[in-house]
């Protein structure tokens, strides 16, 4: 087992590298940037003054058109210089690429090109709701979609599974930022019952309260945007469970066991469930990092979070490459990682997987 994690974290190496060359040639094509954006904002605001100017000029104030702004008749060669070697746009597409990557195997991140901050410490402050949303989804989703597959699993066929069946794809063809909608309009003092705050993951003066106080306001905070964020992973695992369970229930040892004279409950649990349990709870840490990437955006946005979602949208909005690359490569790292994770979790729920005769 030692040589295949080795192998596999030695091929995450040319796997992330290959995501960061594929998407920073792809941001070389792509029109605007820093400099642009940096250049547009003083030009407006230089437009604004010599409107401002002009008005004044017309009603008889004093001064004259020359006093106006420079930036209305274009910056200074040397000033945009100096902002290209400000943000390393001085140097060649190759020799950046190779200097950021430099520094990411150091794990530095640089600064936000717009923010004042570094990325990490950035990273860092959003990284609370991201982890809110992801983790207490999924195990949202498990708790309540893992008995229920069990179940249906159970009754194939029966009434209960049909309507069940019915209410989860219901549920799935509604899309998350919909859900998330309709919970605020619902719950959140809409146009119904305000028993929910509409924003945030805390109220005003959480710092001020008790340790039970702050646990309290705290879950009541999370209620509508958790359950926005699992609707759609709590259909997949559902349907995954079941078909799981259908699927062992049917192979030949399970009809050897029942042959036997074991009692179905010795049958289901003694056998069944380790088999059927073992693509779900392996499957735990990709389904964290789904919910943790894949939601945050729109769920954030809709309940006024500011997580990881929201920053990686507005950092690439601001052509903030340095947000935008660093994440892309820390949230690389981590899904690479977890991939291994996943694997390992495989071998420990079951030990006859084994990974190396495989690959041998």
């Amino acid at each position: 087992m030692g040589a295949y994690i080795f192998r596999r974290l030695l091929l995450m190496i040319p796997t992330l590298i290959g995501i960061m060359v594929i998407n920073f040639t792809l941001i070389q094509f792509v029109p605007g940037g820093p400099i642009e954006r940096i250049l547009a904002q003083l030009e407006e605001e230089s437009s604004a003054t010599d409107r401002i100017s002009g008005g004044g000029n017309e009603v008889g104030t004093s001064g004259s058109s020359s006093e106006t702004y420079q930036g209305a008749r274009g910056l200074p060669e040397d000033f945009i210089k100096d902002l290209e070697k400000q943000f390393g746009f001085d140097k060649p597409p190759l020799t950046r690429f190779f200097l950021m990557m430099g520094g990411y195997l150091r794990f530095d991140f640089g600064e936000s090109y717009f923010r004042s901050i570094s990325v990490v410490d950035l990273i860092l402050e959003k990284m609370p709701v991201s982890i809110t949303l992801g983790l207490w989804s999924t195990l949202l989703a498990y708790m309540v979609s893992i008995p229920l597959g069990i179940r249906k699993a159970v009754k194939d066929g029966s009434r209960f599974d049909s309507w069940t069946s019915g209410v989860i794809i219901a549920a799935y063809a509604v899309p998350g930022f919909l859900f998330a909608i309709m919970l605020l309009v619902m719950f959140a003092g809409g146009s119904f019952w305000k028993l929910f705050p509409l924003r945030g993951l805390t109220s005003d003066g959480f710092s001020d309260l008790s340790l039970i106080e702050q646990i309290k306001d705290y879950l009541w905070h999370i209620v509508l945007p958790v359950t926005a964020a699992t609707i759609g992973a709590f259909a997949t695992n559902t349907l995954l469970t079941k078909n799981s369970f259908l699927d062992e229930i049917n192979k030949q040892y399970v009809i050897t066991a029942r042959a036997k004279g074991l009692a179905e409950r010795q049958v289901f649990y003694g056998h069944v469930f380790r088999n059927a349990m073992l693509i779900i709870i392996a499957g735990f840490p990709g389904a964290f990092i789904g919910i943790f990437f894949g939601s945050s955006l729109i769920i954030e946005v809709v309940f006024s979070l500011d997580g990881l979602g929201r920053l990686g949208y507005e950092s690439i909005v601001d052509r903030d490459y340095a947000v935008v690359f660093a994440t892309l490569y820390i949230f690389g790292l981590m899904s690479l990682i977890v991939g291994l994770i996943s694997d390992l979790m495989y071998v420990w729920i079951d030990p006859r997987i084994d990974f190396e005769s495989r690959n041998t």
